[in-house]
Formats: structure tokens, C-alpha cells, sequence
């Protein structure tokens, strides 16, 4: 995780930085490295099939994902989602905070408009 990404999460985290500044601090919205698009192509096709067609759809998904959220709160996303899996104190916030909510709400309806693009 960059640094950057880690000190906003931080912020968040402690209460020092609304969750806007995840969208501040972020650069182009399509800037996803290779391995994120990559992973999420891998993850898409073990969901949907192992054929051409569907890495192809995969592909367009995550493009037009990268469309409408940019890097960094796509990591910051990724973050939240292990988070909410683990148990514990800690964790919870992740799991009751409303900016972590609108975040995961984001991604869910970027993913809704990918899937209506692409599938």
C-alpha cells in the first residue's frame, strides 16, 4: 500500500480527515497498475467461467471500474473488505463506520454499472 494511501486510512482511522480526502489525495482515475487489474481480471474469471469471452468482459469491467473510482480508493476499498472479514474490536470500525459504507457503496455501483457495460 503506498504511503500516501496508508497516512489518509490513518486520518480516517483516528478521526483527523473527513473521508473526502481519499478523492484529494488521489491522482488520475485510471491509473491502476497492471497487477490490480490483473488480479481483479483473475478474481472476475473464477466467478464467471475460464474462457476468452470472459477475460475479455473482465477486462472491460475493470476499465470501466477504473472509469468511475479512482486508485486509490480502490485500494482503499480492497482495505476495507479484508477489514470487515476479521473479528475483533479493531476491525469493527470497518465494519460500523459510515465512510468505510460509502466506500464499498461506491465500488458496488461502479461494479453494477461495469457489469451492465461489459456483461
Amino acid at each position: 500500500m503506498p504511503v500516501r494511501i496508508a497516512l489518509v486510512l490513518a486520518a480516517i482511522f483516528l478521526g483527523t480527515a473527513p473521508p473526502s480526502a481519499l478523492s484529494a489525495a488521489a491522482g488520475p482515475a485510471n491509473d491502476y497498475p497492471t497487477a490490480a487489474r490483473a488480479d481483479y481480471v483473475i478474481a472476475c474469471m473464477a466467478a464467471n467461467g475460464q474462457s476468452h469471452i470472459v477475460m475479455e468482459k473482465c477486462a472491460c469491467s475493470i476499465d470501466a471500474i477504473a472509469d468511475r473510482i479512482t486508485y486509490d480508493d480502490y485500494t482503499a476499498i480492497e482495505t476495507v473488505k479484508v477489514m470487515t472479514d476479521l473479528p475483533g474490536e479493531r476491525a469493527g470500525i470497518f465494519r460500523s463506520s459510515g465512510w468505510a459504507k460509502d466506500l464499498m457503496d461506491r465500488f458496488r455501483q461502479a461494479q453494477v454499472a461495469a457489469d451492465r457495460q461489459c456483461f
